[in-house]
C-alpha cells in the first residue's frame, strides 16, 4: 500500500498573516455592517452595491461582506408591465380609508378574468354583491361615521390643495376623536373640518378660517369653536402660525414680482420681535406686509387688490401696514412720510434696492 501524500498548506506571507490577524475576532469582515467607519484595509469609504447588496470598499475594491440580506423580490422583471403582473403586494396602509385599506373591494368592471363582458344576469348579481360588500365593510355606526368624515376630508383637501401628509394626519386625528367620544353633540362636517385645519397648521401649510369656510359645509364660527374644543380635549400643542407661511399663496394669487415677495418676507423678519405683532392675526400681518412691500417696490397694487386675495378688510390692511412700516423704518420715519414720498414721485420711487 502506498501512503497518501498529505498536502501541506502553503506558507502565508507576512502580508497575509497581518491581514489574517487584522480580521480576527470582532473585526471579522464577514460580520461587518454598514456602521463601519472605513475599510479595514485602506480606511476608505464603504459602500453597498445596489445590484448584489455587497459591502465593498470604494477605494480599493475589497469585498468586506458578501452575505448581506437581499430585501428585494424573488423574481426579475424587464418592464413596468411585467413588474406589475408579478407583484404580489397591495397598496400600503393608509389613514384615509375607514378600514385602512385592508379590506377587499369588488371591481366595478363587469368583465370576467379573460376580459369578456358578463351577461345581464351576472351583472345584476355583481351589483348586489358590491352592495352587500359595502354594507359589510361598515357594520357599525363608528365605521360609517369615519367613512363619511374621510370623504369630506378628501373633498376639502382637494379644494384647498393640501398635501397627502396633511390628509393622513387628519385621518389619524379624527380616529382619536372617535375613540375619545368627542363627536357627541357635534356634526361630522364640523369635526372633520377642525381636524383638517389643525393638521394643516401642524404641517406648516396653514389656510385661513375663511378659506376653510368656503369649502366646508359648516360656517366659520363652528369651525373655530370645534377647533378650540379639539385642541383642549386632545391636548394638542400647535404653535401660532407664522405670517411668512401665508406669503407664498398670497403672492401667487396676486401675481406679484419676486422682489415684492422677498421685500415682504424681509419686513416680517425685521419685525419678528416687535410689539406691533403681539396679538395680531397672522393672515392680516401677511397681507399688510405684502401691501407694504408693493408700496416700497413701486409695484402698483392697491389695498383693494390685496383684500380680494386675502379676504382681509381694507381697514385692517391699512392699520397693520402702517405699524409694520414704522417698525421696519426704511429711509423714512413714519408710514405717512412714505406715502407722501411715493405720491410726490408719481410712482417713480423704488425702495427695494435702497
Amino acid at each position: 500500500m502506498t501512503k497518501e501524500r498529505q498536502r501541506t498548506p502553503p506558507k502565508e506571507t507576512e502580508d497575509e498573516q497581518e491581514i489574517g490577524q487584522e480580521y480576527d475576532g470582532e473585526q471579522n469582515p464577514r460580520t461587518t455592517t454598514t456602521e463601519q467607519e472605513g475599510c479595514p484595509e485602506c480606511s476608505g469609504d464603504v459602500v453597498i452595491e445596489s445590484d448584489r447588496e455587497n459591502l465593498i470598499c470604494e477605494d480599493c475594491g475589497l469585498i468586506i461582506d458578501d452575505q448581506s440580506i437581499d430585501h428585494g423580490p424573488d423574481w426579475r422583471s424587464f418592464s413596468e408591465d411585467e413588474r406589475q403582473d408579478k407583484s404580489r403586494v397591495g397598496s400600503p396602509i393608509t389613514e384615509l380609508m375607514h378600514d385602512k385599506g385592508l379590506s377587499t373591494q369588488i371591481g366595478w368592471q363587469n368583465k370576467d378574468a379573460y376580459g369578456r363582458s358578463l351577461s345581464t344576469k351576472k351583472i345584476r348579481k355583481m351589483r348586489r354583491l358590491r352592495t352587500w360588500n359595502q354594507r359589510a365593510s361598515t357594520r357599525d355606526s363608528k365605521e360609517r361615521n369615519l367613512r363619511q368624515a374621510l370623504t369630506e376630508v378628501e373633498r376639502m383637501s382637494s379644494a384647498l390643495g393640501l398635501p397627502e401628509s396633511v390628509r393622513e394626519m387628519t385621518g389619524a386625528m379624527y380616529r382619536r376623536c372617535i375613540e375619545d367620544d368627542l363627536l357627541r353633540g357635534r356634526s361630522i362636517e364640523g369635526v372633520s373640518t377642525a381636524c383638517l385645519y389643525a393638521s394643516a397648521r401642524k404641517c406648516n401649510v396653514p389656510r385661513s378660517y375663511e378659506k376653510f369656510g368656503e369649502v366646508s359645509r359648516v360656517d366659520t364660527l363652528e369651525i373655530k369653536r370645534t377647533y378650540r374644543y379639539i385642541m383642549r380635549e386632545l391636548g394638542l400643542e400647535i404653535k401660532p402660525s407664522d405670517p411668512k407661511e401665508y406669503l407664498p399663496q398670497f403672492a401667487s394669487k396676486l401675481e406679484v414680482p419676486d422682489e415684492v415677495e422677498r421685500k415682504a418676507r424681509e419686513i416680517l423678519d425685521e419685525t419678528s420681535t416687535a410689539d406691533v405683532r403681539v396679538g395680531k392675526n397672522p393672515v392680516g400681518l401677511a397681507a399688510a406686509s405684502l401691501y407694504a412691500a408693493s408700496l416700497l417696490c413701486n409695484a402698483g397694487y392697491t389695498q383693494k387688490d390685496v383684500y380680494k386675495v386675502t379676504d382681509i378688510s381694507v381697514v385692517t390692511i391699512r392699520n397693520r401696514y402702517q405699524e409694520l412700516l414704522e417698525e421696519y423704518g426704511a429711509e423714512f420715519t413714519t408710514a405717512e412720510e412714505a406715502q407722501e414720498l411715493y405720491e410726490s414721485a408719481d410712482g417713480d420711487v423704488d425702495f427695494c434696492n435702497s
